[in-house]
């Protein structure tokens, strides 16, 4: 035939069952494909593997705290990935162009801390042998990221303080003042409240810090996650590997007490002590390197000793159907048959076991101060009225309890007088008196000059609400005096 001399192939007709198994195989290659781009967020020159609902809650959450220039105290476990929330701050900021500068403060000698961090003259001390700047001059219009700031000396928090509240400081042996223009964002492993009540932090640095407070969850609350960055650290180490389905449950059981560090350096030493030619991670090769305590229920065969048991009948009940999965290697439908119970009750636990462990406490934390620029991204209809009596339509794109910013189909003037109405759901509309801050184009920004105590409660109430539901820990008291 013509075409077998370029080396084509005649086509055959390939059998129903076969296109079949071909389509299904692409679409399961496509639908991989998805996933694996939505689990890959980009932040800066970093890519973050997110799958979780709590991790791309707590990015959204990120990205309202970089409009601010306020500082962030980032709280979490050691290895939870804090830094990479402090660069995602400063990625989504505006100062996203100017310097990042990073230090570690439990790395920082008690002697050499205020030198580092302000600078010194030549000639401060013995080995000054030249004028340095301080880590705060090569941040400045940039952002300094503070990691472990739990650990920083008592002498330093004063100067700290000071430099915060935006008064010009000393270099170390100087006589001239220095400014500098530095977004703080801080990070910690340790309970800074406790901290602060025992002595070791003082109580007005940990509050000018924590304007705003976001918590990054231990990965052992966020099992989608495990499974993510097993596969994408597996795909980094041993590229066309995979986990067995025993193997991927004892990763997503254990306690991951150094979070993705250890998950990082558990990969590592199993792919490394791989059998060479196999692609396929299996529990034996996963629990010398998870130690005798942190193995989890579903490694098949691998001699996993039960666990002492501490807790409540519920907590009783729980032990007894992991350790079951244990001994038939995850097999569902035999742990039922074992533990006399359906495989729909079996599975009715799990699920319900899977929805406490990725529960959290909250992930983020607005202060007081902070509470009264808390805006919502909205779409709402506005109706607007000139002090000559035209009526003109908008839509309000973000709302705060003190005004709005929207887009009107006629040009407003700066400092022009309005009245403005809006819907916040179907029984609950804010009427008041609103004066024009800025324009940009058909774009305003209103303040509201006469909000009656009762449209101020509604409208607090109602910012409260859209907070909780980002995620953002704000106290109750302010339910009543609605200052969002």
């Amino acid at each position: 035939m013509a075409g077998e001399g370029f080396g084509v192939s005649p086509q055959r007709e390939t059998p129903p069952d076969h296109r079949q198994d071909q389509r299904e195989g692409q679409r399961e290659d496509q639908r991989a494909s998805q996933r694996e781009d939505r689990d890959r967020v980009r932040i800066g020159d970093l890519v973050a593997v997110v799958r979780s609902d709590a991790m791309h809650k707590l990015l959204g959450m990120v990205e309202r705290v970089a409009r601010h220039n306020a500082a962030v105290l980032v709280t979490g476990e050691t290895g939870t990935g804090k830094e990479m929330i402090a660069r995602a701050i400063h990625q989504y900021s505006l100062r996203c162009n100017r310097p990042f500068v990073d230090v570690n403060c439990a790395a920082l000698p008690d002697n050499l801390a205020e030198s580092e961090l302000f600078g010194h003259e030549k000639g401060a001390f013995s080995s000054a042998d030249s004028q340095k700047p301080g880590l705060f001059e090569m941040a400045n219009h940039g952002t300094l990221f503070l990691d472990e700031i739990g650990e920083l000396d008592a002498k330093v928090q004063v100067k700290l303080l000071r430099v915060l509240d935006g008064v010009p400081y000393y270099r170390l042996g100087g006589s001239r003042k220095v400014t500098v223009d530095v977004r703080i964002v801080a990070a910690t492993n340790l309970n800074l409240d406790e901290a602060v009540h025992d002595g070791r932090f003082r109580s007005d640095l940990y509050h000018r810090l924590n304007q705003f407070q976001l918590r990054v969850p231990p990965l052992r609350e966020r099992h989608d996650d495990i499974a993510a960055l097993a596969e994408f650290l597996l795909e980094q180490n041993l590229p066309g590997g995979q986990f067995s389905p025993a193997a991927m449950e004892v990763l997503i059981r254990a306690p991951w007490k150094g979070n993705v560090r250890e998950l990082r350096n558990v990969l590592l030493k199993a792919v490394m002590h791989l059998e060479s030619g196999r692609a396929e991670v299996r529990p034996a090769d996963l629990l010398p390197f998870l130690g005798p305590h942190k193995h989890a229920p579903a490694a098949a065969g691998a001699g996993v000793a039960p666990q002492p048991f501490q807790g409540s009948l519920g907590d009783l009940e729980r032990q007894a159907i992991f350790e079951a999965l244990a001994k038939t290697g995850g097999d569902r439908d035999e742990t039922a048959r074992q533990l006399g119970i359906s495989r729909r009750t079996l599975t009715r636990k799990l699920q319900r076991y899977e929805r406490e462990d990725a529960a959290n406490p909250g992930l983020g934390r607005i202060n007081t101060d902070q509470q009264r620029y808390f805006r919502v991204a909205v779409h709402i209809p506005a109706d607007l009225q000139l002090d000559t009596g035209v009526r003109i339509a908008a839509e309000i794109n973000n709302v705060s309890i003190g005004g709005v910013a929207l887009c009107s189909q006629e040009t407003l003037n700066y400092g022009a007088k309005v009245q403005l109405c809006f819907g916040l759901n179907k029984t609950t509309s804010i009427t008041t008196s609103a004066e024009v801050v800025w324009v940009e184009g058909k774009r305003v920004g209103l303040r509201f000059t006469a909000l009656s105590a009762t449209a101020r409660r509604d409208l607090g109430r109602w910012l409260l609400q859209k907070a909780q539901s980002e995620g953002w820990d704000i106290g109750l008291a302010a339910t009543e005096t609605a200052t969002v």
